[in-house]
């Protein structure tokens, strides 16, 4: 707890920093683009204000060209004609004619020069006398600037001394000092009333030198001109013909005295509010005045939206990312957590595992030993002599307790497969024979119900395959074992093909019947179902029409013990295993349960029928890890069929030349050749039945009825060349009518008599049920009951027709050849538990070992110290004190330690034949789980024998060790 609170506040500390960071960046942002927007704006202030400067100027400087070049003209005409060419008249006309080149011009008036002498001479040549600027007699000075001519605009002009003006004079003096034109300070102009400036040239005459001097531009002055500025007009007519003028504001300044500057253009009092100004420098000629335009925007530029926008989406971008960072970041600490549990409770489960298999151990081992002891006490009791209601009484505990047995094994199946610890074999097998070993094991129940129990094979399946056989055996154990128990007319029929072959057949099914829903089914002409018993099915692909589709014309003579594939021992292909049965069928609301374990269709199937309903659920998962799947078809009161699929490889070899592979006897084939007759009226059983007969190599012909058998037998329609070799006559007993007896009697006398045969055939018939043998009389030769199988046919035609059949060898004096294997052997058996001591004891005394019992681990160890007599130890794994595991690793540290002080008294010669102690030591155990296994080979022992064992399985696993013993000491 205290590191996820100093977790919380590090990561809430992080991000109020976060926070900040974020902030100060988004704030960045803005002012960053704020002062970007100001420089553009400065920018174009800039711009602006110094356009405007240079167009004022340039505008200044080319009136006061022409106010140049007007003096010029008065000095050429005025002064060095005589008389003068320029008169007052004359003067006003030519001005107001080229105003237009003096735009900033009000008008022009030219002053003459004149002496105090010279004035009263002046005053009587003009006709008047000077005046003032205040219209006064102009008092006596030195010199004297009367204006003579006048533009008509600035007529008020005339007669005005422009000396009597100290501003006037200061300009007229500075004028003819400098050449230049010089300008007076801001006034308002008579008239207009506008801010304006008094520009003044002097008028030289003629022959003035370039470079004279102040003093010679004083003497050669003979008058003054000057011109009215409006600097209001002139800015205003300027600014209008820019663009921006609404947004910026222009102020004209003079500035010739700093500290007070005067305004010349523009608002008097600017505001200051506004934080951008430029500041232009005017040159308007004049080297004694300073003038400046200053420029600013009417309004604060405003902010772009992108300097707001921007730094919200930089701040909302931060805070996203800052988001994703602490999601990423309580994730990860969520997924460290999550870690964390999930390793306890990886721990916890492999502990529950551990303890789950241990229990499993336990509970196996407790409830096999004590059954280990019953059957093993039964099968001692059957070995005795007893009366006929004993050993019915002993039989029925038997039989019980190998059920419980069989649950037990299903169960811990289940948990394994669960536990993902069953594991499955890779050794070759023969299908057909595993087929016919499964179908033998329900024979009894299928004849006491008189139904029709068969299995058929295509011949495109391998005679030899590579898989697990023992699932196959349990999954068609629980197949056919359901089948069975549900069906109490008609048929359980199995079959097995390829995946190719049955999607072969699936596509030619155009109006199937699936779970209840109702197709076409395939009839014969008296109303009965063309299948296996004539009852009407869950599938219709059984049926004839589709059945014989699976047939192929292979001859029977040809190889019976390996058929003639062309696939390589790794070719994989897909069985498809089909069980179909006419039964109760599954109620349409139960069928999405079928596999969940311990499930049942309804509470009456489990008091009508028994049973737990683990089975499918246990076939599903063997299928599955078969590689294949498991499906069903199931009608109501009609039947079902299930499917299951499984890879297996294909093996050219046979099984049956390899006895330590073998699961069944490999079948005679001294009836190779023969020929016989099979009368059935349905196609689908007759296939099936001489199906079993060509894999004895006998050649059938089957026809339906027996009319037809009559004739082919009799040489009719064409059949003589079967007459000749024909050895035998099929009848299935629902064909046979009571009449047909002495009919058929008569005929084969009839032919006997005519000499058309030499040797009668014989009559087999074939029937459902042990009942039907006696119903027949002595008409058949032989009454063969139901289910057949290739091994139960040879069987009785060895007996029906005098046949030697020569036995393997290895199945030659079994027993006999067992005993010679165990005899004088000495055996050492540890268990705690002495029903078992004695049920192996007993089991191993019967084929002469010499057997030896101890009930704990160290009492065995004290029996095989070295030198010991034993061949081999069998040995419990849970016994008290010291288990079996300890036991046997002790052993082989006895063993180790013994060969290494034999080997160091030998001579080099003697090592090379030197053969080490390794006394077989047999894990004998009610555990059966993977574990155990592992742990048992771990140990050092040499096989595993699982409780409750039989006596085939005993003397197998003892007679292998022995003889790997026995090999090994050669």
């Amino acid at each position: 707890m205290g590191k996820q609170a100093a977790g919380r506040g590090w990561r809430s500390a992080a991000a109020a920093a976060w926070v900040v960071v974020a902030v100060a960046c988004s704030a960045t942002v803005h002012w960053h683009l704020r002062r970007e927007t100001m420089d553009r704006a400065e920018e174009r202030l800039v711009s602006m204000c110094e356009e405007r400067a240079r167009m004022l100027q340039e505008q200044f400087g080319v009136t006061v060209n022409h106010v140049h070049a007007l003096a010029i003209l008065i000095s050429t005409f005025h002064f060095e004609k005589r008389p003068s060419a320029i008169d007052q008249d004359t003067f006003a006309k030519y001005t107001a004619r080229t105003s237009f080149e003096r735009p900033l011009l009000n008008g022009v008036a030219y002053a003459q020069r004149i002496f105090h002498h010279e004035r009263e001479m002046f005053e009587r040549q003009q006709g008047w006398i000077m005046n003032t600027m205040k219209r006064e007699a102009a008092p006596p000075q030195d010199e004297y600037a009367p204006v003579i001519f006048s533009q008509d605009t600035v007529s008020y002009l005339a007669r005005i001394d422009m000396m009597s003006g100290e501003e006037d004079r200061e300009n007229i003096l500075r004028a003819r000092a400098t050449g230049k034109a010089v300008l007076t300070n801001p006034f308002r102009l008579l008239g207009s009333n506008h801010l304006g400036v008094v520009l003044t040239f002097a008028v030289y005459r003629p022959g003035l030198a370039v470079d004279a001097s102040v003093e010679q531009h004083v003497e050669a002055t003979a008058g003054y001109l000057g011109g009215a500025f409006d600097v209001e007009s002139l800015v205003e007519n300027l600014l209008s013909k820019l663009a921006g003028n609404q947004d910026i504001v222009v102020n004209v300044y003079d500035v010739t005295n700093a500290s007070e500057p005067m305004v010349m253009y523009g608002p008097q009092s600017p505001d200051g509010k506004i934080p951008l100004l430029h500041v232009s420098t005017l040159d308007f000629g004049d080297p004694f005045r300073r003038h400046e335009m200053r420029c600013r925007y009417r309004q604060k530029p405003p902010l772009p939206w992108s300097a707001i926008t921007n730094p919200l989406g930089a701040f909302v971008i931060w805070m996203l990312v800052g988001y994703i960072i602490c999601a990423a970041w309580s994730r990860y600490d969520k997924v460290s957590e999550d870690c964390r549990k999930m390793e306890e409770l990886k721990t916890q489960a492999e502990a529950a595992d551990v303890a789950k298999s241990q229990f499993l151990a336990t509970v196996s081992h407790e409830i096999r030993t004590p059954m280990n002891g019953v059957l093993g006490m039964l099968d001692m009791l059957l070995g005795t002599d007893l009366t006929m209601t004993q050993k019915d009484f002993a039989q029925t505990a038997q039989m019980c307790g190998r059920a419980l047995i069989t649950l037990i094994n299903d169960v811990l199946d289940r948990a394994k497969i669960e536990a993902g610890k069953l594991e499955l074999e890779a050794v070759p097998f023969d299908l057909r024979s595993l087929m016919d070993d499964v179908i033998s094991l329900f024979s009894s129940k299928s004849r006491e119900k008189c139904i029709e129990l068969a299995v058929f094979v295509c011949d495109h399946v391998p005679k030899v395959v590579i898989g697990d056989p023992w699932r196959y055996r349990q999954i068609l154990t629980n197949l056919v074992g359901n089948a069975v128990k549900f069906t109490e007319r008609g048929h359980v029929f199995v079959r097995v093909c390829l995946s190719d072959n049955s999607k072969l057949e699936a596509n030619k099914v155009l109006n199937g019947t699936m779970n209840g829903k109702d197709g076409k089914v395939d009839t014969v002409a008296n109303g009965a179902f063309n299948t296996l018993s004539g009852f009407q099915a869950a599938d219709e692909r059984n049926s004839w029409e589709y059945f014989k589709l699976l047939l192929s014309d292979k001859d029977p003579l040809d190889d019976l013990e390996c058929e003639n594939f062309n696939q390589n021992d790794s070719d994989c292909m897909t069985l498809m295993i089909s069980i179909e049965d006419t039964g109760v069928g599954i109620p349409l609301h139960a069928q999405d349960r079928v596999f969940t374990p311990f499930m049942q269709a309804d509470s009456s199937t489990s008091r009508n029928y028994g049973g737990t309903g683990i089975g499918l659920s246990i076939s599903k998962c063997l299928a599955e890890l078969m590689g294949g799947q498991i499906s069903f078809t199931s009608r109501p009161f009609v039947g079902s069929t299930f499917t299951f699929s499984a890879v297996v490889k294909c093996a050219c070899k046979d099984t049956s030349s390899d006895p330590k592979r073998s699961l069944s006897e490999a079948l005679p084939t001294v009836f190779k050749g023969m020929k016989a007759i099979l009368v059935d009226g349905r196609p689908v059983r007759g296939a099936v039945t001489r199906y079993h007969l060509n894999r004895l190599g006998i050649i059938v012909q089957v026809v339906n009825n027996l009319s037809m058998g009559f004739q082919t037998f009799s040489g009719q329609k064409g059949a003589t060349g079967s007459r000749e070799k024909l050895s035998m006559i099929f009848i299935e007993s629902d064909i046979w009518r009571p009449e047909t007896d002495i009919q058929l009697l008569n005929l084969l006398h009839e032919l006997k008599n005519n000499g058309q045969v030499h040797e009668l055939p014989k009559l087999v018939l074939l029937v459902t049920s042990e009942a039907d043998k006696d119903r027949y009389g002595s008409t058949f030769d032989i009454v063969m009951c139901k289910p057949i199988r290739a091994s139960t046919i040879a069987s009785c035609l060895q007996q029906l027709l005098k046949v030697e059949m020569p036995e393997r060898k290895e199945n030659q004096n079994k027993l006999s050849f067992l005993r010679s294997l165990l005899i004088g052997k000495n055996i050492l058996i540890v268990d705690d538990n002495k029903v078992n001591l004695r049920v192996a004891a007993a089991a191993l005394k019967k084929y002469g070992a010499k057997v030896h019992c101890v009930e704990s681990g160290k009492d065995a160890i004290s029996l095989l110290q070295q030198p010991h007599c034993f061949d081999a130890c069998f040995m419990d794994v849970q016994m008290p004190e010291m288990d079996g595991f300890e036991a046997t690793r002790q052993i082989r540290q006895m063993e180790m330690k013994a060969n290494e002080e034999r080997m160091n008294m030998l001579t080099s010669a003697e090592r090379s034949t030197f053969v080490e102690f390794h006394l077989p030591v047999l894990a004998m155990t009610a555990d059966v789980i993977q574990a155990t296994y592992e742990e048992c080979i771990k140990s050092g022992m040499d096989g595993y024998v699982s409780k409750p064992f039989d006596e085939e399985q005993l003397y197998q696993a003892v007679s292998r060790l022995v003889v790997g013993t026995t090999e090994s000491a050669v």
